[in-house]
């Protein structure tokens, strides 16, 4: 008959072996955001917006890419399937002019990037402008600004909260 021996080392290794296993599931899924809070409009935001402006493949002859993603508030979950409205003051329009509006829907992992013309400064700074406005989650306008004007892309992040 073979002799188990106990001491504490292998009474230690045996419990960091239990408490590893029972980790691991965890470890195997995908991170979730906890509590985390809606994003907020931005003043400036909702300038020159235009309601419905049409789902487009691009906006004008492109050049420059809006992107983000957009999430659920409290778990973060990416939301799929979600309108988000872009308008900007560019090399080939004004911001409120219809024909630099338009608007895309977010993939499954809740991204969503859209081609624009080059985005120009209008009142000193780069900027675009975002909206998210279905009607499912509260509404939301965010202006992000341009590091500088020779930028080729710019992001917003949408964390939306049920209306």
């Amino acid at each position: 008959m073979t002799a188990v021996l106990l001491n504490r080392r292998t009474l230690l290794a045996a419990g960091g072996s239990v408490l590893a296993a029972s980790a691991v599931p965890a470890l195997l899924l995908p991170a979730r955001a906890q509590n985390l809070a809606p994003t907020p409009s931005m003043l400036g935001g909702s300038n020159n917006y235009l309601a419905g402006a049409p789902v487009v493949e691009r906006i004008g002859k492109g050049g420059f890419w809006m992107s983000g993603t957009v999430r659920r508030a409290g778990d973060g979950a990416p939301l799929a399937g979600q309108r988000i409205q872009i308008w900007a003051h560019t090399i080939e329009g004004r911001e409120h002019e219809p024909h630099s509006h338009g608007a895309t829907l977010t993939d499954k992992n809740g991204a969503f990037r859209l081609e624009i013309p080059q985005i120009i400064p209008v009142f000193g700074q780069p900027h675009g402008h975002l909206a998210y406005d279905s009607g499912e989650f509260k509404t939301v306008f965010l202006r992000p600004v341009m590091g500088s004007p020779k930028d080729t892309s710019l992001e917003a992040h949408f964390v939306l909260q049920p209306a």
